[in-house]
Formats: C-alpha cells, structure tokens, sequence
C-alpha cells in the first residue's frame, strides 16, 4: 500500500516546524514493522516537501498512523496541509 503527495507549509514558520520534528519521524517511520519505504523530501519550493510511503500491507499503514497520530511529529505539524493519494486500501 503506498502514500504519495506532499506536505504544504503556510509559511516558514510552518516549515521550519517541519525541519525540528522531520529527521525524528522519519527515523521512527522507517523502523516500524512493516514499512518498505518512506521518504519526505523537500522541493524547490521551501514550503512544500514530497512524501513518498510504502507499506506493506494496510494493517501496518494504520498501525503507522495511529503512532504518528498521538507523536511529537503528529502533534507538531497537524495544522500544516496535507495532499495526500492513497493507494492499496479498498
């Protein structure tokens, strides 16, 4: 099951919040059961960063966003937009 979209600031407060708590969430993301691949990566705009996830199958994606829902990161960054496609779940 993958993720795919991108994560977009208001402002550089917003993204500077995204920088603090990004390199903590991505090193838990990655280490959690189940998770092939997770990237969120910035582009050439500094508001905007690309998120690129794959899971293995749906249960580890919703056990991944019950964590993160209740995390530093989650907590931290759940005003910023999200734009998000999701594939894999029917």
């Amino acid at each position: 099951m993958r993720l795919t979209g991108q994560l977009l600031c208001e402002d550089l407060g917003e993204a500077a919040i995204v920088m603090q708590y990004l390199p903590l969430h991505v090193g838990l993301t990655r280490a959690e059961t189940g998770c092939l691949s997770f990237n969120v990566t910035p582009t050439h705009d500094p508001l905007v960063w690309q998120v690129d996830e794959h899971f293995r199958d749906v249960v580890s994606f919703r056990a991944h966003q019950q964590r993160v829902a209740s995390s530093e990161w989650g907590l931290e960054t759940s005003g910023i937009e999200r734009r998000y496609t999701i594939t894999g779940i029917s």
